[in-house]
């Protein structure tokens, strides 16, 4: 069975028109979509000792994801604002709590008992992912914060190199992915939102349209793709039929509210009717709710 483990970020976004907040982070996206397409995994981060921890803790524990390295810590859990035009998310405001943490020796021990290592841009463990990578295949999301420095420091360290071109033109998107194999990158996933994706190994390259999505919310579906990806090439799939299926998994995620569901009223300490009336331009969300218990 594929084994996967996640290290790195987490949130609680926190949706300005409903007054719900869903886990979320790539990281922790990344462990609970890997269950749910059959695999193992593990994810270790740092949650607070607050209602939002809780959600997390049992969010995970409910699809089955291991948090035996998961810090429960003083201080608040992260979290994030999202207000919402339509089925897109627009990011407000947000706090990063004591989701950064420094890994341990036996976190790092831990890592050894899986087939690959997830860590994102947003995890803050950018100087240790050397060591990471010398222990297991590093996967590692750039989403859209990547410069050419970035790249060619980074991507020599990965198994999958994966980054969000958003609605950049087809030509910027094959650069990117262009300049992620020739950094060094055993595969690269550039995902183009509603265009689809592609992956790309040496010369080689696969492309795959979106998928038919019934739209409610887009939050995760870039993380579902890199999961998805991650785990059919760890398990051996074709690229072609990987990339199929990572497309029809995408389309799913964008059918309920939060990247993975288990939402539930607003438990941060924050003004939400001031954060209304600053933005009232970002509470459509007249589309029916999907969210996953």
């Amino acid at each position: 069975m594929v084994k996967i483990v996640a290290m790195g970020d987490n949130v609680v976004d926190c949706y300005l028109a409903q007054d719900s907040m869903f886990p979320g982070g790539n990281c922790l996206n990344v462990a609970v979509f890997i269950r749910q397409f059959g695999g193992e995994s593990a994810y270790v981060g740092a949650v607070g000792r607050d209602g939002a921890g809780r959600a997390i803790v049992e969010a995970l524990q409910a699809e089955g994801v291991d948090i035996t390295r998961l810090r429960q810590l003083d201080g608040p859990t992260a979290y994030c604002v999202i207000g919402h035009r339509d089925a897109d998310r627009i990011f407000v405001t947000f706090d990063l709590g004591v989701s950064m943490f420094t890994p341990s020796e036996a976190d790092l021990a831990f890592l050894s008992g899986f087939d690959a290592v997830q860590i994102g841009q947003s995890s803050g463990l950018d100087d240790y992912l050397a060591e990471i990578a010398a222990l297991r295949p590093l996967s590692y999301d750039f989403s859209n914060k990547y410069t050419q420095e970035k790249i060619a420091l980074r991507a020599p360290l990965c198994f999958l190199a994966s980054a969000s071109a958003g609605d950049r033109p087809y030509e910027e998107a094959l650069a990117l992915l262009r300049q992620l194999l020739d950094a060094g990158a055993t595969w690269a996933l550039v995902t183009r939102g509603g265009e689809g994706a592609m992956l790309g190994h040496g010369e080689e390259l696969f492309e795959v349209p979106a998928a038919k999505a019934e739209l409610v919310d887009t939050l995760g579906a870039g993380d579902t793709f890199i999961a998805r990806t991650l785990f059919g090439l760890v398990q051996g799939e074709a690229p072609e039929a990987l990339l199929k299926a990572a497309a029809a998994e995408a389309a799913r995620t964008c059918s309920y509210y939060g990247a993975v569901g288990h939402g539930r009223p607003i438990d941060i300490p924050m003004d939400l009717q001031a954060l209304r009336v600053a933005y009232p331009d970002l509470l459509n969300s007249s589309t029916p709710a999907a969210a996953r218990a």
